[in-house]
């Protein structure tokens, strides 16, 4: 079952999330006049940043229920399937913040941004990269495995390394100024239970609500003693990929 997303979910239990996207946009330094496209915009707090700097911003993320929260805050959101962008030379730079690793086709996805930008145009992002939070993925994956769950058939991220995301830009037309793999342990205001409510869909929502619950409680127990050894404050063991590159 696919990722499904509710912005009142997000912004309570995922705030950081955007906030975190603070050295991204720096790196994008929007423009005032440029045309930007964001791609897997989510509710929109970083379009309308971007939007702020003097840019004209299109949004585009597969949840309508993201689009929707990002349009009140005066986006030009529209729902779209990354892997399928319909633009040709519309942009001066695709942005793209915590979106790019659910779409697991990548190959596809940069196709269409590569087909996006303009001529020199800049492709500027931030994903989880190798060895995201894997002390989270170990716990789903035992908690599953004791159900008779195969939680690789269910996985749906995308997580690569700074060289396979560089070879994957390269081939799809790109010169990379910059790629970076950096940890990034991270608080989690509402605990594990409410990151497994934001992003652990694909998992719990394979079976029953009552297994569900279930298998929550198991994964914040098998995961506790990594990520909430103290007992008091959760940290997900994030590992993010950021890169910059130009369009040829």
């Amino acid at each position: 079952m696919s990722q499904q997303w509710s912005a009142d979910t997000y912004a309570e239990n995922a705030a950081y999330v955007p906030a975190f996207g603070a050295d991204v946009l720096a790196l994008l330094d929007p423009k005032p006049g440029e045309d930007i496209l964001d791609l897997g915009c989510g509710d929109g707090v970083l379009s309308e940043k971007i939007a702020a700097a003097g840019a004209r911003v299109i949004g585009v993320d597969a949840s309508a229920d993201m689009v929707a929260a990002a349009r009140r805050r005066g986006v030009d959101a529209r729902v779209a399937d990354g892997h399928a962008l319909d633009f040709s030379h519309a942009f001066d730079a695709v942005f793209s913040n915590a979106a790019l690793h659910w779409m697991r086709d990548p190959d596809r996805v940069l196709v269409g941004v590569h087909r996006a930008l303009r001529r020199g145009g800049r492709f500027v992002g931030e994903m989880g990269g190798q060895g995201n939070v894997a002390a989270v993925r170990a716990a789903i994956t035992a908690a599953l495995a004791e159900e008779g769950i195969d939680a690789a058939a269910l996985d749906p991220w995308y997580f690569p390394s700074a060289e396979e995301y560089r070879c994957k830009l390269e081939a799809a037309g790109f010169v990379v100024d910059t790629i970076v793999l950096f940890a990034r342990p991270t608080p989690l205001p509402t605990g594990i239970e409410g990151w497994l409510d934001t992003f652990a869909g694909p998992f719990l929502n394979a079976v029953p609500v009552a297994q569900a619950l279930r298998l929550r409680a198991r994964i914040a127990v098998l995961a506790s003693s990594t990520l909430n050894a103290a007992g008091d404050t959760w940290q997900a063991d994030y590992v993010r990929l950021r890169f910059r590159a130009r369009s040829q």
